[in-house]
């Protein structure tokens, strides 16, 4: 159990970083809409239009890391086998 916890902890981690490096990376905040300048057609006037992604931030990677700490903490809790002779 102990080294299942560990394992799965690390494969956490590992996955969040995957995921936030392939999704753009962003350094700040989560982003979950971005501003896009578009020109209208008929006046050529630019205006702002809002459009749902979703761009991880710091603060997904800190969760991901909170929940694997977690994980490989609890896997401290368990007893190991002894070797019997």
């Amino acid at each position: 159990m102990k080294k299942a916890l560990r394992i799965l902890a690390v494969i956490i981690l590992l996955a969040a970083v995957v995921f936030w490096a392939a999704k753009g990376g962003h350094r700040g905040w989560t982003v979950n809409n971005i501003a896009l300048e578009t020109p209208d057609p008929v006046t050529g006037l630019s205006g702002v239009t809002w459009e749902r992604v979703f761009i991880p931030g710091c603060d997904f990677l800190a969760a991901a890391a909170l929940v694997a700490g977690v994980m490989a903490a609890a896997s401290f809790l368990f007893r190991s086998k002894k070797a019997q002779n």
